[in-house]
Formats: structure tokens, C-alpha cells, sequence
């Protein structure tokens, strides 16, 4: 026990808080050993309950009907809406945190629109827009509506990191006969990746897993999510079990590796001094 404990003394927060961050994990972690779980389950017709240990749906992920397809089309949506979301939210944040201009306050306060605004209004008004202009739901419906939900999450995030920068570096590389184009891409740009990268992850998560304005948009168009989803009633299929364990886990993998090297360099920056 440290010193300043013993000083303080026990109090009830040192057992309750602990019980209460347990349980806490514990519900995070429950659906995610259900879905671990349930992948080794031979399910036969029905995955709802278990049968019995099996290797099967581990062999052979893609054997249930459009399971690898749907997790395919959620990935190229994916990949696609975080490019496009990524590249305009970088711009945007960029324009609100070093630019003046008329509207500006009115652009900070729209961006926040889409994040606040129910996922169900939001899926809704997109799709009424798509049909007024007589835009057949599919593919590309949902591709412009994740971009267009993800880019407020990529401008707060790479705004923070934007405000954060010291402008004087860019205004250094102006005295060192740099143009406005050439210190952007030499001194701003390359503080600003892990901003950038962090919110091209967080528009990837929210791209994959969106179902409601998917749902709205995507006409007969099939995403993992949404494979999911028809799936459910009579027990979601174990390959889709599968996939999305192994989606958990390269996520937690990633999650430890950025935590991992991020202590690195603490380290080497802490010798360093």
C-alpha cells in the first residue's frame, strides 16, 4: 500500500470503484465472448442455440449464403467513404482553424448538424433527396451517405489536432524562402497525419457498422450490417460470427500497437531529454 493511502486511509470508494469498473467491462465484453462463442457452434439451421464445438464455420467463413459478399460490399463502402470522408474533412478543418471568412461561425455550427441529427431524419432525408432526384437507391446512395455522415467526425477530430499546431512553424519555413503550398506539405502536413489517421479510422468504424441510413439508402444493395440484421431471426449464421471476431480482433491488435509504439516514443523523447 503507497504512502499517501496509508495517510488517507480506506475508504468505500477503493471497493466500490473497482466492482463497478469490473462490471462495466463486463458488459462491454459479454456480446463480444457471445460472438466469439458462437462461431465454434454447430449450428446446423439455426444458430440460436448452441449444439455443440465445431471447427467448421472457422474452415469455411464464407460458407453461408452472401456472408463474404455483404462483408466485401461493407468494406469497399468502407474504404471508399473514409477516402472521400477523410480528404474533405481535412480541408474543412484546416479552412475553420486558419482561414477568416464570412459564414465561418455558421459553418462551425453546421457541422455539427449531422452528428447530432437521429441517424433515422438523417436516413430518411437522404433518401427522400436521392428519389426526388431520381437517384435509384444502391451502391453509389450509400457511398454519398457515409461520406456525408462521417465528414463532421473527420473535421472535429482533425480540427483539434489543427488548433493545436503552433502557426509559427509554418510562418518559419515562410522566412526560409518556403511558398504557402511547399510549407504546408513540409511542416503542416506531416503533424497533422496523426490527427488525420485517427479520424480516417473513426470514419472507417462508422462507415462499417452503419445500419439505419444504410438500410434507408441501399435499395437492394447488401452490407455486412445489414446481412446481420435479416439474419438475426433465426440466428445469425456462425460465419458471420466469424468475421466479426476476426474484425474485433485485428481492432484490438491495431488499438494495442498504436498504444505500444505511442509509449515508444514517450520512452525515446523522455531519454532524449
Amino acid at each position: 500500500m503507497s504512502a499517501a493511502r496509508r495517510r488517507r486511509g480506506w475508504s468505500l470508494g477503493d471497493a466500490v470503484v473497482p466492482v463497478f469498473a469490473g462490471l462495466a467491462f463486463l458488459y462491454l465484453l459479454v456480446p463480444v465472448a457471445y460472438t466469439v462463442a458462437f462461431s465454434f457452434n454447430d449450428a446446423g439451421r439455426s444458430n440460436l442455440v448452441w449444439q455443440g464445438f465445431t471447427l467448421d464455420a472457422w474452415r469455411n467463413p464464407c460458407g453461408a449464403p452472401q456472408v463474404c459478399e455483404a462483408f466485401v460490399n461493407s468494406l469497399t463502402v468502407g474504404l471508399l467513404a473514409t477516402a472521400g470522408a477523410t480528404v474533405l474533412g481535412t480541408m474543412v478543418a484546416v479552412a475553420l482553424v486558419r482561414y477568416r471568412f464570412r459564414g465561418r461561425s455558421a459553418a462551425n455550427l453546421l457541422i455539427f448538424l449531422p452528428m447530432s441529427t437521429p441517424e433515422v431524419v438523417l436516413g430518411a432525408a437522404l433518401l427522400a433527396q436521392f428519389l426526388s432526384l431520381r437517384v435509384q437507391p444502391g451502391f453509389g446512395t450509400v457511398v454519398i451517405a457515409h461520406v456525408m455522415f462521417s465528414v463532421s467526425f473527420v473535421v472535429v477530430t482533425v480540427k483539434a489536432r489543427v488548433a493545436s499546431l503552433d502557426p509559427r512553424l509554418e510562418e518559419a519555413a515562410a522566412d526560409l524562402y518556403a511558398s504557402s503550398w511547399l510549407a504546408f506539405w513540409k511542416v503542416t502536413f506531416p503533424l497533422l497525419v496523426p490527427g488525420i489517421a485517427a479520424a480516417a479510422l473513426l470514419a472507417f468504424s462508422l462507415s462499417f457498422d452503419d445500419f439505419i441510413i444504410t438500410n434507408f439508402n441501399s435499395g437492394a444493395f447488401t452490407t455486412f450490417p445489414k446481412f446481420v440484421y435479416v439474419s438475426a431471426a433465426r440466428g445469425i449464421p456462425p460465419q458471420a460470427n466469424v468475421i466479426g471476431s476476426i474484425m474485433f480482433a485485428l481492432a484490438l491488435v491495431l488499438v494495442v500497437a498504436v498504444q505500444v509504439a505511442a509509449a515508444a516514443r514517450r520512452r525515446r523523447a523522455a531519454r532524449a531529454v
